[in-house]
């Protein structure tokens, strides 16, 4: 027997024999292409129309945010400076597959050059290819294995092709060698209550048909287990399954301490299945989706209409909104696309609406239309906020358009440093863990290269999460969670043992962060946070907090 160590998503447990996935097709060869530049063009257009179809059709039959994910990829496989890049080649007297290869190879690098959500993109990238070129060979689309039985998937990684389409009734649990808790593979499989375990780098040893253990709560792939450890794993996911179906209940700690759990929702299409789930209001909406897909800014008529819609979806409760967070990984063309060295680091979140103001204004204003419209108890926060006067500019904004709560989002060091004076202005302040994680550590969220660094678990970020709740205690100021920490069962532990007051997640992840927190008290949830706090880095705070717990 031996363990391997990952990243698990959630609580689930599972166990069965092993189904790699198929190694990628082979490079095409360099070599002249025996038809014509007219007739290879023909093919290459023929394949990639295919491909986007097939993409697109994948999309709308899983739907959520799997479909979104697949509309992107196939807006990307026939995206107009990637067909150029395919042209040339093509010209020059190459084959198809080769030009497609070469081109999207290009393309790939430029992108992981850039970092953030366009170095995420990369990614996507190879997985159209490879379709591309099976297409072109007449081969199969590359994809998940069907052994014929019930099995546990391992990967380098998911495209999120595959991912958005697995069947769950033969896919017992998902092992990636490459990834972190917020690539598209473990958002995908939080939001499919799909065991996972990502980031696994020994993943690459396990044998097709050698049966494993994949717990998520320990992060951790068990590998030759005993007749005793099989029986405990089906014991446990049998548990999970029954509490699953237990009633809903508020969130709150095992001595009755609230702790409400609200949802991150990206459009106002989602807010039935997470009040379905036992959300009690909305901790992050984002409000990207009116934008990104549009040349120009939507109109106020167009936003006061999706967001009424939202606040009505939650009458009586708490729905925090963020105002239009755009630059680095989400540049818009009307707002902030010119070219920047390291977007990461330049006009994006507040920066950018500070520079064109009239977006901001126009956003503030439809939601306050919105807020006189519905029952809900509007809230609404400035994204990237970095220091006192940009807190005082959102606020006092804000107000100028009737927002009774305005407050700001926590993701850069420098605010949570500034806590006690940024909650002296902010009604309240939400910490983006992600980000917060990102900069704590100048390590790319996106970049596979540097996700080991991207772990909120890291004590440097606990601090800081620490920091930003004593700031708004002092003040008497909630401070709540919206990054994709919050999700982590026990993590949730720790950050309410540091003095978060709410957390927001993905709605699939509450019934297993509910039930985890009623296992412990608040005193149990700061001793939890401080065998954390004295770690020296993110493994050892994990297994520090695990031993705490137990």
């Amino acid at each position: 027997m031996s363990e391997l160590r990952g990243v698990g998503i959630g609580l689930g447990v599972a166990h069965g024999p092993v189904a790699r996935m198929a190694e990628p097709l082979p490079a095409p060869e360099d070599i002249a292409s025996t038809r014509t530049p007219e007739e290879e063009t023909a093919r290459v257009s023929e394949a990639v129309a295919a491909v986007a179809r097939e993409l697109e059709a994948r999309g709308a039959q899983a739907g959520g945010a799997a479909r979104d994910v697949l509309e992107a990829q196939a807006m990307m496989a026939e995206d107009p400076t990637l067909a150029q890049e395919v042209s040339g080649r093509v010209t020059a007297g190459k084959t198809g597959e080769y030009a497609v290869f070469a081109a999207f190879a290009s393309f790939r690098d430029t992108l992981s050059a850039m970092g953030g959500y366009l170095g995420e993109r990369a990614a996507d990238l190879d997985d159209i290819a490879q379709r591309v070129i099976a297409r072109l060979r007449g081969l199969p689309a590359p994809g998940v294995p069907d052994p014929g039985h019930p099995f546990v998937l391992v990967a380098t990684d998911l495209a999120p092709a595959d991912t958005a389409l697995l069947d769950l009734d033969k896919v017992l649990a998902l092992v990636t060698s490459e990834g972190g808790p917020t690539s598209h593979t473990a958002i995908l499989a939080r939001e499919k209550l799909i065991v996972a375990v990502v980031g696994v780098a020994e993943a690459a040893g396990l044998a097709d048909g050698e049966t494993v253990i994949v717990d998520a709560a320990q992060g951790a792939v068990t590998t030759a287990p005993t007749a005793e450890q099989l029986e405990q794993a089906t014991r446990r996911a049998d548990e999970r399954k029954a509490s699953a179906s237990a009633p809903l209940t508020p969130g709150a700690l095992a001595d009755g301490t609230a702790v409400p759990l609200l949802a991150n929702l990206g459009k106002p299409g989602g807010a039935a299945e997470a009040v379905a789930l036992g959300a009690e209001g909305v901790g992050l909406f984002r409000t990207e989706f009116l934008f990104l897909s549009s040349n120009q800014a939507p109109t106020v008529a167009e936003q006061r209409t999706a967001y009424t819609e939202l606040l009505q979806a939650f009458p009586g409760k708490k729905v925090v909104v963020r105002a239009l967070d755009a630059g680095a990984d989400k540049p818009l063309a009307f707002l902030n696309d010119a070219h920047e060295e390291n977007p990461a680091l330049g006009l994006r979140g507040l920066r950018a609406l500070r520079a064109s103001e009239d977006i901001l204004r126009e956003q503030l204003t439809a939601l306050a239309e919105a807020d006189a419209a519905a029952e809900a108890d509007l809230w609404v926060m400035a994204p990237m906020v970095s220091n006192v006067e940009e807190t005082a500019y959102f606020v006092s904004l804000a107000r100028e358009y009737g927002i009774k709560t305005a407050g700001v989002m926590v993701e850069v060091p420098s605010s949570a440093l500034m806590a006690d004076r940024v909650l002296a202005i902010a009604d309240f302040a939400s910490i983006g863990t992600n980000d917060l994680t990102q900069y704590t550590m100048a390590a790319d969220r996106l970049l596979g290269s540097v996700a080991s660094f991207q772990d909120p678990w890291h004590p440097a970020v606990l601090k800081l999460v620490k920091a930003t709740a004593d700031g708004g205690a002092a003040h008497g100021k909630p401070v709540g969670i919206c990054g994709e920490a919050a999700a982590d069962p026990l993590l949730a532990v720790v950050l309410v043992g540091l003095g978060a007051t709410s957390l927001s997640m993905a709605p699939t992840a509450l019934a297993d962060v509910r039930a985890t927190l009623l296992a412990h008290s608040l005193d149990d949830a700061r001793r939890i946070a401080e065998a954390a706090l004295a770690a020296d880095d993110a493994a050892s705070a994990r297994a520090a907090a695990q031993a705490a717990a137990r």
